[in-house]
């Protein structure tokens, strides 16, 4: 059997609307415009928790936060974890991760020790931008060392805590202000961004796999804050002409010049459109290079992130508590010329634990028992319908999307409830309101059922 390749592109907190073909006419991807046109597009794909390591061992290995016992950040993954690579390791799988995984926390480790691999035969770690002495950075002293002070983003307080406390003497200068609210210009030169180390890399991996079928997941930093961006895609946007949220009464007088106001939410979409244009400049290169190789044919390529931001939403930046769907409802695009129709629309509410058992049907290998997600391969062939409904789980609180509503339970016994088609962007909680009795039961028990549905008892081994 000739097993397809799998290419999984992943950014890091991009919302589904940051794309033009999902409809959003101020952003330019022209290169994931044309990935869309040539497979299957979702239009309600949801992630199983708000952050980066939850969600991200959530998507690669097919089960619920909740499951791998991982549903807040600051959790090690433990190194005997099923993830995707293992699982087609058998089949004569050579894995990679180039760039971003976040299986380990990054603020309080040295960066310079052995990663754990989780199935991959080849590791590129590079969790935050020039922040540590990891691949990204030895990447810039090899190709470029007197870029190498230009790098950074700036270090996370927990890792400016860590240094101190360890006495950690770093090499490189890092920027002051870690998240401020605007676009800024990057330091360096456009060829030595984290982007293009992921980007290059990955292109080196794909040209070394040619008598075997290969995995690699493209960990992209961006669009994550800080909103740093090469020049050249800043330049394509005017922040003016730019739309920002818009806020409902009581809200929008909450706003003040020095906080949200106009000029700061236009900057602040201007830098993450930038960083958005940026990737989508290098997975152009990466198609290219597909092409060029003769391996687009039979290379499965998925584009999705780990979740969304909420960039002015709701007066907030970032992400979290309570996964909004501007936080819970990122891109899934899936291209497999052999298998896949172009310009396939999927409207199903389907979810982020759905895709490794797809990738594995796509791929003839049998699905273990224990995953959570269901294949999606029917999905997009048949339209069969989906569960209907999106799980998303953290410490403390559980919710569910389903077509028109979401609800909120909280292990306080508090809930919240959101009418979709009348609050898109759910300002307004309506668990109170005695109209909505009847939805919120319902609601209720879509949960309970929900989660009896994915339990996985080990497997008997004799009928006691």
């Amino acid at each position: 059997m000739d097993r397809p390749n799998i290419l999984v592109l992943y950014t890091d907190q991009q919302r589904w609307d940051a794309l033009g073909a999902n409809g959003n006419s101020n952003i330019q991807t022209p290169n994931l415009d044309r990935l869309v046109a040539e497979g299957a597009n979702f239009s309600r794909y949801f992630i199983q928790n708000p952050v980066c390591m939850p969600s991200r061992v959530s998507f690669l290995t097919g089960q619920y936060p909740s499951t791998l016992r991982i549903t807040r950040m600051g959790i090690p993954v433990p190194d005997d974890t099923i993830a995707l690579p293992k699982m087609l390791r058998n089949y004569g799988y050579r894995s990679a991760n180039i760039g971003k995984l976040h299986f380990l926390p990054h603020a309080n480790r040295d960066h310079r020790q052995i990663h754990p691999d989780y199935g991959f035969d080849h590791l590129e770690i590079s969790d935050e931008p020039g922040c540590y002495a990891d691949a990204y950075r030895s990447w810039v002293s090899q190709k470029d060392p007197d870029q190498l002070d230009y790098i950074s983003i700036g270090l996370p307080p927990a890792t400016e805590t860590w240094h101190q406390q360890m006495s950690v003497q770093d090499e490189i200068t890092h920027p002051e202000d870690r998240f401020p609210k605007e676009a800024i210009a990057f330091r360096g030169t456009s060829d030595v961004t984290h982007t293009a180390f992921v980007t290059e890399q990955t292109i080196k991996f794909i040209k070394q796999q040619q008598n075997q079928p290969f995995l690699c997941v493209s960990g992209y930093y961006s669009p994550h804050s800080p909103w740093v961006a090469p020049q050249e895609f800043l330049d394509k946007y005017d922040p003016d002409q730019l739309q920002i949220p818009n806020f409902p009464p009581e809200v929008d007088q909450m706003r003040t010049d020095q906080r949200f106001s106009d000029q700061e939410l236009r900057s602040a979409h201007h830098g993450y459109y930038a960083m958005v244009s940026e990737v989508d400049h290098h997975v152009g290169r990466i198609l290219s290079e597909l092409e060029q190789l003769g391996l687009a044919e039979n290379t499965i390529v998925v584009f999705t992130s780990d979740h969304g931001e909420w960039l002015g939403e709701h007066l907030r930046y970032g992400k979290g508590y309570p996964g909004h769907d501007c936080v819970s409802r990122v891109p899934l695009i899936i291209r497999y010329p052999r298998k896949i129709d172009k310009e396939k629309k999927i409207n199903q509410i389907v979810e982020g634990v759905d895709v490794v058992p797809s990738l594995l049907d796509y791929a003839g290998i049998p699905i273990p028992p224990h995953l959570q997600g269901n294949s999606l391969t029917k999905v997009i062939q048949n339209d069969e319908p989906s569960n209907g409904v999106a799980l998303m789980e953290m410490t403390g609180w559980k919710t569910i999307r389903t077509d028109s509503f979401r609800y909120i339970i909280e292990s306080d016994g508090r809930e919240s409830l959101y009418d979709l088609q009348k609050d898109p962007s759910a300002y307004q909680n309506v668990a109170k309101d005695p109209a909505y009795a009847s939805v919120l039961e319902n609601h209720r028990l879509r949960l309970i059922r929900r989660l009896i549905e994915i339990e996985r008892p080990l497997p008997a081994i004799w009928p006691y």
